[in-house]
């Protein structure tokens, strides 16, 4: 269900994923951000600051309340922008 999902997804044009943090007044958020190999938008940076979109999309999602309690995981989440606080590149596993 995931490939449904995937954003501006085009034919032709090469994609790599990444995993980031994104913190909103109320929770911590982190997941997969899916971005252009290479040029426009291959970048975390473009796709946040895309005057043009409203939204952003992540996939294998977790979000943490900041104040404490359970953890949630979704397959998928969608925010507006505008409640994106903090944003970084999330640590690789290793």
């Amino acid at each position: 269900m995931h490939e449904d999902l995937e954003q501006d997804e085009q034919p032709g044009i090469e994609y790599r994923k990444e995993r980031i943090r994104i913190e909103t007044e109320r929770h911590r958020i982190e997941g997969v951000l899916t971005l252009a190999r290479d040029g426009y938008r291959s970048r975390v940076s473009d796709v946040l600051n895309a005057s043009e979109r409203e939204f952003l999309t992540l996939t294998e999602v977790t979000v943490a309340p900041l104040a404490g309690g359970p953890v949630e995981l979704h397959p998928y989440l969608m925010m507006a922008r505008r409640h994106i606080v903090f944003a970084v590149a999330a640590a690789k596993e290793t």
